[in-house]
């Protein structure tokens, strides 16, 4: 291993950051991530495989010191804080507050600002990464990292985008890098067996799910930015808004409320669905949703809404209803209103969007969780809770119980089960990118159906187009900004 420097924070306007990517269609791009592939020399079967995380603080935190616990010697941060430059008032603010303890935590480790330098000076040295970034990174922060030779570790929704969920999943497989999306409730024991059951058939063949979350808990549904704020010196703005179109720097919009940003995140569905959409969707496999429907309150041109319900139509299958199966998502509080004064929603009730009671059983529920019917009977489930209910308790009588058939994660965790897949203990994770893929890609299908409300839209999965809707191709594939064009020499930084 060659030795590492300490502290090289990299300014954003480098040779790396101005390089011009030329741009590279969704069929051309197999061909291009098979001959760019190159491997780390430390891969293999590793005892302690090298780690840098991108991005360190908010989950990011996390994230780092569950893959340190499970066996990785984190080498590197990047985030586009600088830690060390933060004014004492400016800790008051606990997720800038999580950024400083990863610095203390890791004092030895490299940093940079921008993690197109860091994967261009630490390839071959870098056995994997964490990605924790907002969503409109992670693309590019994966794709690079992979094309590079590393493993890579990302935080749900996989991608800000269908296309790039697509090219992910491909990239993935090209390479044979070990991937893990960040769905960590996917590694508990008590979910691979709902999985199991369901499969097995002990509510018989399903054909609705129905998931709910109380989220958004951050601003959203405003219409315009808010006012614009001098960038402090410890930010690296440019770096942040990234391959994103830019919008003047306002802490209001980072290091949290960027989730209410149609341009940055993808509101409540992409941070809660890969959660609590998980087991149904894995239970099931549906494949490409046929179409989608969204109803919902508040939405602008650049922020998701305030209230949604969305509902997902697949052809069947193995495991569902002769007529398919429909997931139903329910998000939001009813009567939230946007107060532009304070950033913030405004709840007049604790009411949220959920089931009906008659849906429900009229059983008490929580902030969030799901409901599978089936044909003989519904089960309850929620991803932190292993007392998952069958009603009625008859659905079970006779069933035979089936035997595990799938593997279960080290310590119940995932990212164990990504050092294992990494140390060459295990073939592959649970959640990898040729699984995460497709699932991101029907959430965010979701959010292209928020963006157009009311319309049953028909969607060509082959194609990757909304049929009959051209205007929608842009929030399929997005335009990148100056400087992150995706393209054939990706690969070469």
């Amino acid at each position: 291993m060659s030795e590492l420097p300490t502290n090289t924070s990299k300014d954003s306007s480098s040779t790396i950051s101005r390089r011009k990517f030329g741009k590279i269609s969704a069929t051309a791009a197999s061909a291009a991530f098979g001959f760019q592939f190159i491997p780390s020399a430390a891969w293999g079967n590793l005892t302690k495989p090298t780690l840098v995380a991108i991005g360190a603080g908010g989950k990011g935190n996390a994230d780092t010191k569950g893959c340190v616990e499970a066996g990785f010697d984190l080498i590197g941060l990047v985030d586009v804080v600088d830690a060390k430059k933060l004014p004492a008032e400016a800790v008051d603010n606990r997720r800038l507050k999580s950024i400083v303890e990863v610095r203390e935590r890791y004092p030895n480790a490299a940093f940079w600002t921008d993690y197109r330098e860091m994967i261009s000076e630490m390839k071959g040295k870098v056995d994997a990464v964490t990605v924790t970034p907002p969503d409109h990174h992670h693309f590019h922060a994966s794709a690079l990292a992979m094309q590079a030779g590393m493993h890579v570790y990302c935080q749900k929704p996989l991608t800000h985008g269908i296309w790039e969920a697509r090219m992910l999943a491909k990239l993935a497989e090209e390479t044979g890098a070990k991937t893990q999306m960040g769905n960590q409730a996917h590694a508990e024991d008590h979910m691979r067996r709902c999985v199991e059951l369901i499969r097995a058939g002990v509510i018989g063949k399903v054909r609705d799910v129905h998931v709910w979350t109380n989220r958004p808990i951050w601003s959203q549904g405003f219409a315009a930015p808010p006012e614009k704020v001098k960038v402090p010196k410890w930010l690296d703005w440019k770096q942040w808004t990234g391959p994103a179109a830019h919008v003047d720097y306002n802490p209001v919009i980072a290091p949290f409320s960027w989730r209410g940003w149609w341009e940055y995140g993808t509101g409540a569905l992409g941070d809660m669905a890969c959660h609590i959409m998980d087991m149904p969707y894995w239970a099931l496999m549906p494949g490409a949703p046929k179409n989608v429907r969204a109803e919902q309150s508040g939405a602008t041109e650049i922020s998701p809404p305030i209230s949604s319900k969305i509902i997902w139509e697949f052809a069947p299958n193995e495991y569902t209803h002769d007529r398919g199966v429909r997931f139903n998502w329910y998000d939001g509080y009813l009567d939230a209103k946007f107060d532009r004064e304070t950033w913030s929603l405004v709840k007049g009730s604790e009411e949220y969007n959920h089931p009906s009671a008659e849906i429900l059983d009229d059983r008490p529920f929580d902030d969030y969780g799901c409901v599978i019917i089936g044909e003989k009977g519904k089960m309850f489930f929620h991803r932190h809770n292993e007392n998952w209910v069958i009603n009625p308790t008859t659905a079970v009588d006779g069933f035979t119980w089936p035997a595990q058939s799938i593997p279960r994660a080290t310590k119940e965790e995932n990212y164990d089960e990504w050092y294992d897949a990494v140390v060459g203990n295990i073939v592959k994770c649970q959640s990898n990118f040729t699984h995460a893929g497709p699932f991101t890609e029907m959430i965010l299908l979701g959010v292209i159906a928020q963006r157009s409300p009311n319309e049953k839209l028909e969607w060509n999965a082959a194609e990757m187009e909304i049929t009959g809707k051209p205007e929608l191709k842009k929030y399929i594939q997005r335009k990148y900004s100056k400087g992150w064009k995706f393209g054939s020499d990706l690969g070469t930084v």
